[in-house]
C-alpha cells in the first residue's frame, strides 16, 4: 500500500467535505492570478521605463497644455541630448467603447526617442512623407482589423477640425503597424504626424501635452529634471520634470493603490482559506484516530504518519492551486483581449505563477502541520479504542 493510495483514500473519505474545500482554494487561487495580473499591467509601464528618459509635463496638471516651443529650450539645456513632444488626441473609433491611445508626434524625432518601437524602413518614409498618414500598435490593428493603407475615421472628443462641423471625424491612413521589441511593451497606440494635427485643429495651435527628455547620464537625471523645471520657473506655464518611471507610477497611482489594494483582498482571502482548509484536516484527523491507532498497531511510525498527513495537506491545497492558476490563465487571455486598450501587457507573468505555487506548498504545510503534530503524538492504546 503506498502512501498515494493512502492520501487517496483519506481524500475520498468525505467526498462533499474535499470537494467544497478543494473549489475554495480554486477560486482563491483563480483571484490571486487575476489579481497579480491586473497589478503586474499597472506596474508595467514602471518596469520596461528607461532611466534615461525624463517626462516633463505642466506642473499644475497633465491635462494643462504646454507652448511647443520649449522643446529648443530644453534641448539647450546642459545633459539633455534630445526632446520630443506627444499630445492626448482622445478620439474614438466608430464608439466611445473602442477606445485606445491616440498621439500626434513628430516621426523621425519620436522613433529616435522610442527606438524599442519597432517600424520597418519603408513604413517609416511613408510615415514621413504621408501628410495624415498614422502608424497603429500590432494589438490595435488585430483588434480592430486593420491593415496598411486602410483609412481610418476617428471622431474627436476634445480636438475639433477647423472650420468644420464638431460631429466630423478625424481621416488616418494606416501606413504602418509597429511592434514593441521590449516586453510587455504598449502595442495598442496610434501615432500620426503633429504638422497635419496642429494645422488643422480649431483651438490650442502652437501647444502640445507633454515632453519625453532623454538625457546623457541617468545618474544626473535628478539634476537635468531639476535645471529644466529651473529653466521655466516663473512662466505662464511652468513645468514638472521627472523620471519616465515615476511619471508612470504617478499615472498608475490615480486609479488608487493598486499593490496595497491587491495585497489586502489577498490577505482576507488567504486568511479565510487557512481557516477553511484547516478545519477541514482537523477534522479529517479527528475522524479517522481509530485508523491512525491502527496503523501505528502494524508499524507505521509516528514521523510516517505525520508526513502522510502533511502529504495529504499539500497534496489537496497545491493541486487546487494549481488548478486556480490555470484558470486565471485562460481568463486573463480573454481579459488581455478584452481590455487590452486599458491594460495593455495583462497576462500572468512565470514569477506570479511560481510564487502562487510557493504559496500552495506553504498554505498546505501550514493548515496540515498541527493535524500531522497531534497524529504523530497520538498514543496507539488510546487509538485503538476509538474503532
Amino acid at each position: 500500500m503506498t502512501s498515494l493510495t493512502l492520501i487517496g483514500a483519506a481524500l475520498r473519505r468525505r467526498k462533499t467535505r474535499t470537494f467544497l474545500t478543494f473549489s475554495s482554494v480554486v477560486f482563491a487561487f483563480l483571484l490571486f492570478g487575476l489579481l497579480s495580473m491586473i497589478q503586474s499591467a499597472f506596474s508595467m509601464g514602471v518596469e520596461i521605463a528607461n532611466e534615461d528618459r525624463l517626462v516633463v509635463r505642466h506642473r499644475v496638471s497633465l491635462f494643462q497644455m504646454l507652448p511647443q516651443s520649449y522643446e529648443a529650450d530644453m534641448e539647450r539645456v546642459p545633459g539633455v541630448v534630445d526632446a520630443v513632444h506627444m499630445t492626448w488626441f482622445g478620439g474614438v473609433y466608430q464608439d466611445p467603447a473602442n477606445f485606445f491611445m491616440q498621439s500626434p508626434v513628430e516621426p523621425a524625432e519620436f522613433l529616435d526617442m522610442y527606438p524599442e518601437f519597432q517600424l520597418s524602413d519603408e513604413a517609416k518614409e511613408r510615415w514621413i512623407s504621408t501628410r495624415d498618414g498614422a502608424i497603429v500598435g500590432r494589438a490595435t490593428a488585430e483588434r480592430f482589423g486593420w491593415e496598411v493603407g486602410d483609412r481610418i475615421p476617428i471622431q474627436p472628443t476634445i480636438w475639433t477640425l477647423a472650420g468644420r462641423p464638431e460631429t466630423d471625424a478625424w481621416e488616418f491612413e494606416i501606413v504602418g503597424i509597429y511592434s514593441v521589441s521590449v516586453e510587455g511593451g504598449d502595442e495598442t497606440q496610434m501615432l500620426f504626424r503633429y504638422d497635419y494635427f496642429d494645422e488643422a485643429r480649431s483651438f490650442g495651435r502652437g501647444q502640445v501635452g507633454w515632453f519625453a527628455v532623454r538625457v546623457a547620464d541617468p545618474e544626473q537625471a535628478a539634476a537635468v529634471a531639476a535645471a529644466i523645471d529651473e529653466t521655466f520657473r516663473n512662466s505662464a506655464a511652468e513645468t514638472k520634470s521627472e523620471p519616465e518611471g515615476a511619471f508612470a507610477a504617478g499615472f498608475a497611482n490615480q486609479v488608487g493603490n493598486i499593490g496595497l489594494i491587491v495585497t489586502g483582498i489577498l490577505g482576507a482571502v488567504f486568511f479565510t482559506i487557512l481557516l477553511v482548509a484547516g478545519n477541514t484536516m482537523a477534522q479529517s484527523v479527528r475522524e479517522r484516530v481509530g485508523e491512525i491507532g491502527l496503523m501505528k498497531a502494524i508499524g507505521f511510525t509516528g514521523a510516517r504518519v505525520q508526513r502522510l498527513i502533511l502529504l495529504e495537506s499539500v497534496t489537496l491545497v497545491t493541486t487546487a492551486g494549481f488548478l486556480g492558476m490555470l484558470l486565471a490563465v485562460v481568463a486573463g487571455r480573454g481579459m488581455s483581449a478584452a481590455l487590452s486598450a486599458y491594460l495593455p501587457g495583462l497576462a500572468l507573468r512565470p514569477e506570479d505563477m511560481l510564487l502562487g505555487l510557493g504559496l500552495a506548498v506553504l498554505t498546505g504545510l501550514v493548515v496540515g502541520i498541527f493535524p500531522a503534530r497531534r497524529a504523530m503524538r497520538l498514543r496507539t492504546a488510546f487509538a485503538l479504542r476509538r474503532l
